[in-house]
Formats: structure tokens, C-alpha cells, sequence
């Protein structure tokens, strides 16, 4: 008790003069020591913020970014517009989406969409068409072809379907191909190179052919009509698409009467058919209605 109130004494001494050991300087110092958090030593700093810098070619970015999602997001809404291609009197190449190509037949038509989405690669035709199909294992191709449909991953094949007639065919070139019959409805076909699927319309069946060399079916790409021993009213069948009349047999035996000759789709019909009648027993004749006519040789 009595040193407090020594102590006492000696603070109000200092108070009254500055000189004193509690004067207000040693105050100070003595307060400094007695409480170490104030000590010079032991403050705190602030944790040091780098300011962020934001750059032009930062904002370039995040704003090409944004440019880049809108646009996804509005392709991906945006319904896909139909392509259709149609020929006439000659023939035409078509770069397809995803670096398919396909040459398009005489009076053919193909359709196939702007871009394909949704894993899906497929076309439409109506004539004929020869295929070089870009490989993407994750998204086969398929072409849908009258009553055919023709699924590949990637492969060379020719398909030939027009709307009149007897029949719907594909030959495969190279690769593999899978046909499948009556708007996928009927079984399957597996075909191999130098092999043909054939459809028949009248009774519904598909037809396994096997063929000396498959490239022969699209040599109408090089401007040639190739024959090689087939029937009369199949090499007539196949003038008619090309130069878009109508040519015909008119005697059952003349349909099956086997032929083999090479010509240029230069050649007009009236040539080709002369050749062909020279030197047998037949001859051609020209209908009123423009069709041209294959008859046994008249006296």
C-alpha cells in the first residue's frame, strides 16, 4: 500500500515537471516497453494487394469469346437448311460438310443439309451418284436412295436410283458398305468390294451380284458408257438416263441379247443405236412420240 502511494506521488511530480522520469516524453517510452503489441517491432503490416491490370488484348479476348458462344448458340437453334443440287445434260462435283464428295449423274438430284448436326450424315438421291465418303467412325454416312438406304463410315461406292425403274442398286468400290432394303425395314446386306446389292421393286427382294470390277459402274465420270455383256434392255435402260429419252426393246428376245461395246457420252443416241444394230438382225426406228425403238430387222 504504501508503494502505490509512493508511486502516486512520484507521477504527480512528473506531471508537474517535465523533466521527470514520467515526464511526457518517458511516458511515452515506458508505455512503448510495458505493451509489446504497440512495439515498432511487432505491428502488423496490411496484406500487399497487387492491383489487377486489365489489358486491351485481354478485353479482345473475353470479347471474341462472347462472339464465339452467341454464335454456337444460335447455330445450335437455327433449324438446318436443305441444299439440293440438280443436274441436266451433264455431270457435277459436290463438296459436302464434312469433306465428302460426291459426282452427281445426268439428271440427278441429290439433297443434303447445310451442315451436319447431331452426329448425323446423311443425303438423299434421286438418279445417280458416285461417293468418296470422308472416314468419321463417330458418324456414319448414310444416303437414302428411293426404297434403298446405303450406310458407310467411309468408302467409295456408286448408287443408282431413278424413280421408273425396275430397280435400285449399289456397287461398292472400295471399302464397306452396309444396304438396307424397304426404308430400313428389311434386313441387312453387307457388301465387299466388287460386289453389287440390287433391289427389285416387284417383288421386294434385295440381290447379292458379284462383279468383275466395280469401278466399271461409275465410268460415266470419265464421259464413258461402258457395256460389258449385258443385256440389250439394260444397255437401253442406261442410254435413256443418259441422254433423258426413252429408248426400248420391243422383241423379248432382243432384251436379253448380250452385248458388249464402250462409247462417249459425246456420241449422240442416234449414233450409238446405229452402231449397235450394225451387222445383226435389228434395226431402230423412231416413234411419233419421240421414243426410240430396238425391233427385230424388217424386210
Amino acid at each position: 500500500m504504501e508503494q502505490k502511494e509512493d508511486l502516486l506521488q512520484q507521477l504527480a511530480s512528473a506531471l508537474r515537471s517535465p523533466r521527470g522520469r514520467y515526464a511526457k516524453e518517458n511516458t511515452w517510452q515506458l508505455l512503448q516497453k510495458r505493451i509489446p503489441a504497440l512495439a515498432p517491432s511487432a505491428r502488423r503490416r496490411a496484406p500487399y494487394v497487387r492491383p489487377l491490370r486489365i489489358t486491351a488484348a485481354a478485353v479482345a479476348a473475353a470479347a471474341l469469346l462472347l462472339v464465339v458462344l452467341r454464335f454456337t448458340v444460335w447455330q445450335a437453334s437455327t433449324p438446318v437448311a436443305p441444299v439440293t443440287v440438280s443436274t441436266l445434260a451433264e455431270t457435277r462435283t459436290i463438296l459436302l460438310p464434312d469433306s465428302s464428295v460426291v459426282t452427281l449423274n445426268r439428271y440427278s438430284t441429290l439433297t443434303y443439309p447445310e451442315r451436319f448436326d447431331n452426329g448425323m450424315r446423311e443425303v438423299h438421291l434421286q438418279g445417280e451418284a458416285y461417293f468418296d465418303v470422308h472416314k468419321d467412325a463417330e458418324h456414319p454416312f448414310r444416303v437414302i436412295a428411293e426404297e434403298l438406304a446405303v450406310r458407310v463410315l467411309g468408302t467409295r461406292f456408286n448408287v443408282e436410283a431413278y424413280s421408273d425403274d425396275p430397280q435400285v442398286s449399289a456397287t461398292l468400290i472400295e471399302g464397306s458398305v452396309s444396304v438396307i432394303p424397304d426404308g430400313e425395314r428389311g434386313q441387312s446386306m453387307i457388301l465387299s468390294p466388287n460386289e453389287r446389292a440390287v433391289y427389285h421393286r416387284d417383288n421386294r427382294s434385295l440381290q447379292r451380284q458379284s462383279v468383275a470390277d466395280a469401278a466399271d459402274d461409275a465410268r460415266w465420270r470419265e464421259g464413258m458408257l461402258l457395256f460389258r455383256n449385258q443385256p440389250l434392255e439394260e444397255i437401253a435402260r442406261q442410254l435413256s438416263h443418259t441422254f433423258h429419252l426413252t429408248i426400248r426393246t420391243e422383241d423379248a428376245g432382243l432384251r436379253q441379247y448380250r452385248m458388249t461395246a464402250t462409247f462417249s457420252d459425246r456420241d449422240t443416241p442416234e449414233e450409238i443405236l446405229t452402231l449397235l444394230c450394225r451387222g445383226r438382225n435389228m434395226e431402230w426406228v423412231r416413234q411419233p412420240d419421240g421414243t426410240m425403238l430396238i425391233r427385230p430387222l424388217r424386210p
